[in-house]
């Protein structure tokens, strides 16, 4: 049984005019060769996964030709190509526990799709394309650039760069708020070694607390930091 896509709408901070998009962007090709009848034709991510590499490529380009205009070619590439990334995509897919939304076909599911890395990876590009059909390209900005890039902990790339550091904001807030200081736990370890997925906590004081997973520790603390920022009052001016 899949999760109600109101829940992933939520965690996207988008709702769809038309849910058809969606539901396609989530409807894997093992669940359109199961369940199509003859005569029919099949309906599956895989076209919205093409249009989604494009408008991904397309707005993490620009996002980094705007934001840093001494960055040579090689260092942007660099860039880029890490935030295209399958593993990046993966984290993204991870934290917005999208495999528990996908259509899938009984193979699929019990060969444990819903953790599959390339099927999770093409199911955010198709998603990206799907906020694309329905919102136009601002749609698809927000959701790239605040789930895509914003997290990504870029300085892991050049040593010298990041995009937000939300465990500082996250500090700097709560000092603000005099409020206690942030701390972070390890709470779960699943997966086998070399595909590892962390759950870590974050916590202020006791009534503050927000979990968060990543493919390394960093980046689950990173994704912990960005929830509970996202629920913290502003500080006063």
């Amino acid at each position: 049984m899949t999760a109600d896509p109101e829940i992933l709408e939520a965690a996207l901070g988008y709702s769809f005019r038309d849910r058809e998009p969606l539901v396609r962007a989530l409807t894997h090709k093992s669940r359109t060769h199961e369940q199509t009848r003859p005569g029919e034709d099949p309906v599956s991510n895989e076209q919205l996964e093409f249009l989604g590499d494009a408008i991904l490529g397309l707005v993490v380009s620009d996002f980094l030709f705007r934001n840093f205009p001494g960055y040579g070619e090689g260092r942007l590439s660099k860039l880029k190509a890490h935030l295209v990334s399958e593993a990046r995509l993966y984290e993204v897919a991870q934290a917005l526990s999208l495999g528990g939304y996908l259509l899938l076909g009984r193979g699929e599911e019990m060969s444990g799709g819903r953790e599959k890395r390339a099927l999770l990876g093409d199911a955010v590009e198709a998603l990206i394309a799907a906020l694309y059909l329905d919102g136009g390209l601002p749609a698809a900005r927000q959701f790239i650039e605040s789930q895509i890039v914003g997290s990504a902990g870029l300085e892991d790339q050049t040593g010298e760069f990041t995009t937000v550091d939300y465990k500082s904001a996250l500090q700097e807030r709560a000092q603000a708020l005099h409020m206690p200081q942030p701390k972070y736990a390890i709470v779960e370890e699943s997966g086998p070694e070399h595909s590892k997925v962390f759950t870590v906590e974050a916590r202020i004081g006791r009534e503050w607390t927000d979990r968060a997973q990543g493919t390394t520790k960093k980046a689950a603390g990173q994704n912990a930091a960005r929830l509970l920022l996202d629920r913290l009052p502003e500080a006063e001016r």
